[in-house]
């Protein structure tokens, strides 16, 4: 309500501002009007997309895991630069990131990694990147300049410390330690410090091995494995939902929601929305923040 009221407030104050300029012809109030414009119309722009923000997980922080495709060396360099995308977007909005799990590529690149993204809305705006991601590019590991295709898919989900609808029996789980491979020097190196858990009735299984003890490796693969069931939990209900509705095309993780073509033309385009640009090298630096605001209206009509 604060906001609302500040943002009526500035209205207000170029609506007087309007009405002095029919008085008086004065280019140094003229210009500062206009310079308050632009910046006011980006801020309410940015209150109605909070608005869409009304899920019961949205202000929650946001737990990413890329996984790189079939391609090799290729398809794990890609993952890298999806990684890297998140990471000037995370930047770019003031989130903090934290590498929870990673598994280096054979030559080069991230087969996988798992990383925490902190912040207001993290999830909220982050859910719209859940989906497989596609590159066609001209390799850099091909001897003979051909162009390669390439896929990486990305999970979402929220950062839930508990749920109280959920339960973890400690017999439904299986604990597994191991050495760290990060970094973290010798104690990282030595030690099985590292937890791998699996969750025996759903099959999922979450790792942690970035932290420095055993103990907050758990704590924090806990914490994966109470997010990844409330994301299966969400899933589920959104294809009751779709199936009700009578929607043609499945939620589910498989499905492609974006391409990014650096030849032989540049372009990348979310499939979901029609939305695409020209200008790829700003969304590989992190500019992804128009695909997804067109999501977020999409889903809220759809809704």
């Amino acid at each position: 309500m604060e906001k609302i009221k500040r943002l009526q407030t500035e209205i207000d104050n170029c609506e007087a501002s309007i009405e002095l300029l029919e008085e008086l012809d004065d280019q140094g109030i003229f210009d500062e009007l206009c310079q308050t414009l632009v910046v006011l119309e980006k801020e309410i722009e940015s209150s109605k997309l909070e608005t869409l923000l009304s899920g019961k997980y949205d202000n929650y922080n946001a737990i990413l895991t890329l996984h790189a495709g079939a391609g090799g060396t290729e398809a794990q360099d890609w993952t890298d630069m999806l990684y890297r995308m998140y990471g000037m977007y995370a930047e770019k909005n003031g989130y903090k990131i934290k590498v929870l799990d990673v598994l280096d590529g054979d030559e080069a690149g991230i087969k996988s990694i798992t990383f925490s993204v902190s912040g207001e809305f993290a999830y909220g705006y982050l859910k719209a990147e859940k989906g497989v991601h596609r590159l066609v590019r001209i390799s850099p590991f091909d001897a003979n300049s051909r162009r390669h295709t390439s896929f990486a898919s990305v999970e979402v989900m929220p950062e839930i410390e508990e749920a109280p609808d959920i339960t973890i029996r400690p017999e439904d789980l299986k604990v597994d330690t191991f050495r760290s491979s990060g970094a973290g020097g010798q104690h990282v190196n030595k030690t099985e410090s590292a937890i791998r858990i699996t969750h025996i009735p759903s099959g999922i299984i979450v790792a942690c091995q970035t932290e420095r003890s055993q103990m907050q490796n758990r704590e924090t693969a806990m914490k994966m494995l109470y997010s990844k069931l409330v994301e299966k939990q969400e899933s589920e209900e959104m294809e009751k939902l779709a199936s009700i509705r009578g929607d043609i095309k499945k939620i589910e993780w498989g499905s492609q929601i974006r391409s990014y073509v650096f030849c032989p033309y540049t372009m990348v385009k979310d499939h979901r929305t029609n939305f695409e640009t020209s200008d790829i090298q700003s969304v590989m630096n992190g500019d992804i923040q128009d695909f997804i605001n067109e999501y977020l209206k999409r889903t809220s009509v759809k809704n």
